[in-house]
């Protein structure tokens, strides 16, 4: 099933679905709002799974490689604000925790990104370049943590970095 999934991911040089999700209560995320700075999706199953847990943790150090490109850094899931804000205060993250609750899945279903057999986000990334235009995508297997050299060569390819304060 993951091949079929990894055949539909979004494809670099399409324009990235614009969305607003939670990331408290309170607060809402618009991606349009980011447009100006690449941006990193880091779609990603649950909370307080080991795989995810070290995936968010990893990213979490790594944030200010990815600020040295003025990227904006979002990890999205199924799960609720209040899971999220646990999450991200037990581990110590330092980048916005998105939402996707309800509709359960509908960000990650519009970025071919979700399990519908389990009821999840896949374990997916994508990085959007200032003009939302998604510039590379990848589908990892979920028991995998993709790490951030990906990402990393992503950003490079966009020749930004140092481009933001």
């Amino acid at each position: 099933m993951a091949d079929t999934a990894a055949n539909v991911l979004l494809q670099p040089g399409t324009k990235a679905p614009d969305f607003s999700l939670h990331s408290t209560p309170d607060q809402l995320v618009k991606l349009s709002d980011l447009r100006g700075r690449p941006v990193i999706l880091a779609f990603y199953p649950a909370d307080w799974s080991p795989v995810c847990s070290d995936q968010m943790v990893l990213y979490n150090e790594m944030l200010s490689e990815f600020s040295a490109y003025g990227a904006e850094l979002m990890g999205i899931s199924v799960d609720g604000v209040w899971c999220h804000e646990a999450f991200a205060k037990a581990n110590k993250i330092h980048f916005p925790l998105l939402s996707d609750f309800e509709p359960k899945g509908a960000v990650a279903r519009t970025y071919h990104s979700y399990r519908a057999a389990e009821g999840v986000a896949e374990r997916s990334l994508y990085v959007i370049d200032g003009d939302g235009v998604i510039r590379w995508s990848y589908l990892s297997p979920v028991g995998i943590n993709p790490g951030a050299d990906g990402i990393l060569d992503a950003l490079d390819a966009l020749g930004v970095k140092g481009g933001a304060a």
